[in-house]
C-alpha cells in the first residue's frame, strides 16, 4: 500500500532548477536509502516531503492520518525539559491512561460506588477496557523502553535529570533521534542519523531499523549502515531520481551495469546513424539510388535517439604499483607494547604476509594510530620487537597529513620530491587526482580536507612502495573517490595494514581483522562481516558457559574456620529456602481468596446488598494489603538467598 507519493517535484533557487519533475513512491514497510553527490539536493528533497511550502512545483500526497517523523541533518533538540521528561512525551497518552486507571481504582473503593451495583458495574467495565488498552500499548513497559534507548544513545541513569538546554549540539541531536524512535511514526525521514553517534550505537540503530514495523527513507554517507538497513535505493543524480531494488552494494553493481549497457547502446546507435548518414550523402544525388536514400533519410528522421549517458562526476584515478615485490614475510610483531607516557595496549602480535590486507579495529583511544606510528618508526616501542621481511618498502599515509608542507603550492609539493620528472608529467599525474589548471598553483595551506587527502595519496602513488600503512585514508574523501580508492587498493599487488572507521571500506578491503584492546591483539581471518559473526558467536558461547571457579586450598590453620563458615552459610541458605517456600504457599492461598472475593462481588445478590458489598470490599482490601506485605517479605528473602549464593 502506498503511504506517500511525490509527483513532478521541482525545486528552484533564484530561478535555477536544482532538480525538476521528480517522482518518488514510498509503500508501507518500505526501507529506503537516498544517495547522491554533495549538492545534488538530497536534504532539500527530504524536507519537501514534509513541508509543502518548500516545493516550487509538484505535489506530495500521503495516506490519511499518516504520522511522519523527520530528523534534519545536524539539528539539535531545543527544549527546557530534562532528557527524561522529553523522552516521556511520546508516551503522554499512556501516562494519561495510567492516571485514569488510578482514578477508577479510587472510585471503585469508594463506599457510595460499592453501594450502587449498576454504578460499580459500569466503572468496573470502563476500568477493564482501559486496562486492556493500556496493556496492549505496552503501558507497563514504556519506562523500560526509555531506559533502553537512553543507554543505547550513550546516556546514563544519572543523565535523566539533565536539562536539554545544557547539552552539546551532538547530544541534543541524539536526544532528538531517540525521541523520534520512541514515537514510532508510520514513516521516518532521517538525514544523516549516524553523524553524532559512535560505532556501537550505530550498530544498535541498524538492528532497530532492520525490524522497524513502519517505513523509512534515510540519507546517509555510511555505506555499511545503508547495506544493513535498506532494501531499496533512490539515487539523485544530475537532477534525475532513479530507483534500485536492493541495498547499497546492489545499487553500486547495478548502476555500473546499467551505465555500461547504456553506453554500448548509445555507441551502437551512433555507429548506425553514421553509416546511414554516409549512405544518404553518397546516394541521395544519384538517380539510381535516390529513392533508397530518401527512404533511409525518412527512417533516420523518425528514429528515436538514445540519450547519451550522463557524464559521470569527475573522480580521481588512483593507482598504486609497487616498484618491486617484497619477500613472503612482510612484518612480524612480537609482544609489542605501545603508548606515549603510559602503555595503551600490550601484548600486540601481528604476522603479515605478502598481499594480505589487514585492518586494525578497536574503540577510540585504544592506540590504533599509535600502533601504526610505532610500526613505521615515528614512535619507539615500549617493549617487544618489530621485524620487517626482505625487500619491504613502507609507504605511510598519516591521517594528520603531517607530511605535507603548508607553504608550498600543489605543483611543487610533488615536483620537489621528483625534480628529474618533467613538469608536464607531474601535471598529468596531478590531473589524474583532480588537480588541474589553476588548482596546481593553490597553496597547500589553503586546500580543503578532501584536496589534502588526494594530494597525499598522489605522493603515495609516486613512491611505488610494496607495503602500505594507511591511517584513516577515506577521511575527507567523497563517496566516488572512496570507491575509486577501494578499487585501486584491491588491485594493489603489495601488502596493506590500515586503520579505518568506514565499515564498508573495511568489509570490502580486509582479508584479516586485528582487534586491538588494552589487553593486546586478537586476529580474525576474514572481513568485517566475518568479524561481527565471530564476535556474536563468542558472546553467545560466553553467555551459556559458566566459568569454572579456581580451586584455592586454604592454609591448614584456616581450614577449620572456613569449614565452619561454609556450614553457617548452608544453614542460612536452607532456612531462607524454607521461608521462601512458605511465603510462596501463603501467596498462592491469598491469590485464591482474592479471586473468590472478587467473584463474590460480581454476584447480583451481593452487589445489590449494600452491607454485603461493603463487607466484601473491606475483606478484599485487607487481603490485598496482606498480599503486598507477603510479596515484600518474599522479595527480601529471595535477594538474601541470591546474595548467599554468590561466590
Amino acid at each position: 500500500m502506498i503511504i506517500l507519493q511525490a509527483q513532478h517535484l521541482t525545486k528552484r533557487f533564484n530561478g535555477v532548477a536544482i532538480f525538476e519533475d521528480l517522482n518518488l513512491t514510498i509503500n508501507d514497510h518500505s526501507h529506503l536509502g537516498l544517495v547522491g553527490q554533495n549538492g545534488a539536493g538530497k536534504s532539500t528533497l527530504l524536507k519537501m516531503l514534509v513541508d509543502p511550502q518548500t516545493i516550487s512545483s509538484g505535489t506530495v500526497t500521503t495516506k490519511q492520518n499518516l504520522s511522519i517523523g523527520y530528523l534534519p541533518q545536524n539539528t539539535g533538540l531545543h527544549s527546557d525539559r530534562t532528557i527524561q521528561a522529553e523522552l516521556e512525551l511520546p508516551f503522554k497518552g499512556l501516562q494519561e491512561m495510567e492516571t485514569r486507571l488510578h482514578q477508577l481504582e479510587d472510585q471503585m473503593s469508594q463506599p457510595e460506588i460499592n453501594q450502587d451495583p449498576d454504578q460499580l458495574a459500569a466503572v468496573s467495565k470502563t476500568y477493564d477496557q482501559l486496562q486492556a488498552d493500556f496493556t496492549r500499548n505496552n503501558g507497563y513497559g514504556y519506562h523500560a523502553e526509555i531506559r533502553t534507548i537512553m543507554s543505547a544513545f550513550g546516556f546514563s541513569p544519572a543523565d535523566q535529570a539533565r536539562p536539554i538546554s545544557e547539552l552539546s549540539g551532538g547530544q541534543q541531536t541524539r536526544v532528538a533521534l531517540a525521541k523520534l524512535l520512541l514515537e514510532k511514526p508510520d514513516l521516518l525521514l532521517l538525514d544523516e542519523p549516524t553523524n553524532h553517534i559512535d560505532m556501537e550505537t550505530t550498530a544498535w540503530l541498524e538492528n532497530f531499523l532492520k525490524s522497524y514495523a513502519g517505513a523509512f527513507l534515510i540519507i546517509s554517507h555510511d555505506r555499511y549502515f545503508l547495506d544493513q538497513t535498506v532494501t531499496g535505493i533512490y539515487e539523485l543524480d544530475h537532477g534525475h531520481l532513479n530507483y534500485y531494488a536492493g541495498n547499497y552494494s546492489f545499487f553500486v553493481t547495478e548502476k555500473e551495469h546499467q551505465l555500461t549497457l547504456a553506453a554500448k547502446k548509445y555507441e551502437k546507435q551512433q555507429h548506425q546513424i553514421k553509416k546511414d548518414e554516409e549512405f544518404i550523402q553518397k546516394n541521395l544525388v544519384r538517380a539510381s539510388t535516390t529513392k533508397r536514400a530518401q527512404s533511409r533519410q525518412k527512417q533516420l528522421a523518425k528514429l528515436e535517439r538514445v540519450e547519451k549517458p550522463s557524464q559521470q562526476h569527475a573522480t580521481a584515478r588512483f593507482h598504486f604499483q609497487p616498484a618491486r615485490k617484497s619477500g613472503e614475510v612482510v612484518l612480524d610483531v612480537e609482544n609489542l607494547g605501545i603508548g606515549y607516557h603510559q602503555e595503551l595496549s600490550y601484548p600486540i602480535n601481528l604476522h603479515l604476509r605478502r598481499q594480505q590486507r589487514v585492518a586494525i579495529f578497536g574503540p577510540n583511544g585504544v592506540g590504533k594510530s599509535t600502533l601504526l606510528k610505532t610500526i613505521v618508526g615515528e614512535l619507539p616501542p615500549l617493549q617487544g620487537t618489530i621485524r620487517f621481511g626482505t625487500g619491504v618498502q613502507i609507504g605511510y599515509y598519516d591521517q594528520q597529513q603531517a607530511r605535507l608542507h603548508p607553504e608550498k603550492d600543489v605543483l611543487h609539493e610533488l615536483w620537489d620530491d621528483y625534480p628529474t620528472t618533467p613538469e608536464g608529467d607531474i601535471r598529468s599525474i596531478l590531473g589524474s587526482f583532480l588537480f588541474s589548471g589553476a588548482a596546481v598553483e593553490k597553496q597547500v595551506a589553503n586546500l580543503s580536507g578532501g584536496e589534502r587527502a588526494r594530494l597525499l595519496l598522489t605522493k603515495l602513488s609516486m613512491e611505488r612502495d610494496n607495503f602500505l600503512v594507511l591511517d584513516e585514508p577515506t577521511n575527507h574523501l567523497d563517496v566516488d573517490s572512496i570507491n575509486v580508492l577501494e578499487k585501486a587498493l584491491l588491485a594493489f599487488q603489495g601488502t596493506i595494514l590500515f586503520v579505518s572507521h568506514d565499515r564498508y571500506f573495511i568489509n570490502k578491503l580486509a582479508t584479516h581483522i586485528v582487534e586491538l584492546s588494552a589487553a593486546g591483539s586478537t586476529t580474525y581471518m576474514g572481513n568485517y562481516d566475518y568479524y561481527r559473526a565471530k564476535k556474536a558467536e563468542e558472546a553467545e558461547i560466553a553467555a551459556h558457559e559458566q566459568p569454572e571457579q579456581p580451586v584455592v586450598t586454604a592454609p591448614a590453620s584456616d581450614q577449620k574456620q572456613q569449614f565452619q563458615r561454609q556450614k553457617d552459610i548452608q544453614r542460612q541458605q536452607r532456612k531462607l529456602a524454607r521461608t521462601i517456600q512458605d511465603l510462596e504457599t501463603q501467596l498462592g492461598h491469598l491469590e485464591t481468596q482474592i479471586q473468590s472475593v472478587q467473584t463474590a462481588m460480581t454476584k447480583p445478590e451481593n452487589y445489590q446488598d449494600a452491607n454485603k458489598s461493603s463487607e466484601l470490599q473491606t475483606q478484599l482490601n485487607e487481603l490485598q494489603a496482606t498480599q503486598q506485605t507477603v510479596e515484600s517479605q518474599w522479595e527480601t528473602a529471595s535477594l538474601d538467598l541470591e546474595t548467599l549464593d554468590e561466590p
